[in-house]
């Protein structure tokens, strides 16, 4: 294969993820790498692919998380820069491969990032769809808030796209708009 399909990340991703919040974790950080994509001028389906495919072994593996990722990718087809960039999504915590690229280093920075956004869309009466990043940040502020993602791991992502959070967050806030429905996070039925 040349590039990873989101049609192809999707088949592979169903091959070992079976649990709900997984696929929508997935389906967020697709959406986030979406909208980054388009902030750098590249390819949003390739990236999205990318985001949805980054934690295949996760749930079987939690303990070994991208130790089972590899070869099985590699076998499937999937081309090298890809499994890179989803190697390094893990830097520093269960891998050595440092990001590099830009598409390294935004899947490294929204992994968490999203999950943040997520929790902060349902505080909201209408979801993502009307929320702004000004709303985002103080939740951000507040560490209890959504406190199992590192924070401190979102701002080295940052700091590695030399971008500031807020700038991030609006981006993947966007990315998150796009797909409001499909991540259950669209205005609640009247």
């Amino acid at each position: 294969m040349d590039a990873l399909t989101i049609k192809e990340a999707k088949r592979l991703n169903d091959t070992m993820v079976t649990e709900e919040h997984l696929i929508l974790h997935a389906a967020n950080v697709a959406a986030c790498m979406g909208a980054m994509a388009e902030h750098f001028g590249a390819d949003k389906e390739h990236w999205e692919a990318v985001g949805y495919l980054h934690d295949y072994d996760y749930e079987k593996y939690p303990e070994e998380h991208l130790a089972h990722t590899e070869a099985p990718l590699r076998e499937a087809g999937v081309p090298e820069d890809d499994i890179r960039a989803i190697l390094s999504h893990g830097y520093g915590i269960c891998s050595d491969v440092e990001p590099i690229t830009e598409m390294e280093k935004s899947l490294f920075t929204v992994d968490e990032l999203s999950g943040i956004i997520q929790a902060a869309a349902r505080m909201r009466p209408n979801g993502i769809t009307d929320m702004a990043v000004k709303s985002f940040m103080k939740k951000w502020k507040d560490k209890r808030f959504a406190a199992g993602c590192d924070r401190d791991l979102i701002l080295r992502g940052c700091e590695m796209l030399n971008m500031d959070i807020r700038d991030v967050a609006e981006i993947c806030i966007r990315g998150m708009q796009e797909h409001a429905d499909e991540l259950g996070l669209g205005q609640p039925a009247q």
